[in-house]
């Protein structure tokens, strides 16, 4: 990225952090329904983004297979960001706090963008990035959906189903999704993990590291809730309250 590119994606960030603090704090103090009302705007918000990703695609020059799909995980977590903000269902928001949280976050942090890229795709790739992430902790922080007692496992086996449909695509069409052939052009966390194929079973492994880290918090509050109160555990989420 250029200098002014580069002070542009910043303050997106910032803008971000900020928006995202304050939504969560609306829904927590929330009483006449403006936190669902946020929700139905993110996805909103994620939709139009994901759509304008398509656009953008097909008005590009010549769709090819090979770079054209929604395959990588933080293309594909746009669609599942707007799903879950819409219909706020269990299964949708813990892949959605696991892969952003675990993995789009890194796409922010390390951004693969080329210095010639437009400023339109910088911005598209710095909304869907800043609004997945912003999407994955309103829902969870603000919205109170707790992953459940077995989120890690679902969405580990999902994450690893969608691998192997992604590497199928890639071998295919040639691609590149996910970067299952080759590592990003910039450098990435897939960096420190050696060569290919290496680096794709050692991400596998910080994958479900980072899951068990994220999932921590929810662990230990539903062992202080099921001792506190273990006759009232929700079977769904694991969590419980006392009457």
């Amino acid at each position: 990225m250029t200098p002014t590119t580069l002070h542009y994606y910043i303050g997106g960030i910032v803008v971000a952090v900020v928006a995202t603090v304050v939504f969560c704090r609306i829904a927590r103090v929330d009483q006449d329904g403006k936190g669902i009302i946020i929700a139905r705007l993110l996805s909103v918000l994620l939709l139009a983004k994901g759509l304008l990703w398509f656009c953008t695609i097909f008005t590009d020059g010549p769709w090819r297979p090979n770079y054209g799909l929604p395959l990588y995980l933080c293309d594909i977590a746009v669609f599942v960001a707007a799903a879950a903000c819409w219909w706020r269902s269990q299964l949708l928001v813990e892949i959605l706090y696991f892969w952003a949280l675990a993995g789009v976050v890194e796409g922010i942090i390390t951004p693969d963008l080329p210095r010639t890229l437009s400023h339109v795709l910088v911005f598209q790739y710095a909304l869907g990035h800043l609004a997945v992430v912003a999407a994955a902790i309103y829902l969870v922080v603000g919205l109170k959906i707790f992953p459940s007692r077995f989120a890690v496992v679902k969405v580990y086996i999902i994450t690893i189903l969608y691998t192997a449909l992604t590497a199928f695509v890639d071998w295919r069409t040639g691609g590149n999704y996910m970067f299952l052939r080759r590592r990003p052009h910039t450098w990435s966390i897939l960096n420190l993990f050696g060569p290919w194929p290496w680096y794709i079973a050692i991400a596998g492994v910080v994958a479900i590291l980072f899951f068990l880290l994220l999932n921590l918090p929810f662990w230990f509050m539903r062992a202080r809730q099921q001792q506190s109160a273990p006759q009232h555990v929700d079977d769904r989420t694991g969590l419980g309250a006392s009457s």
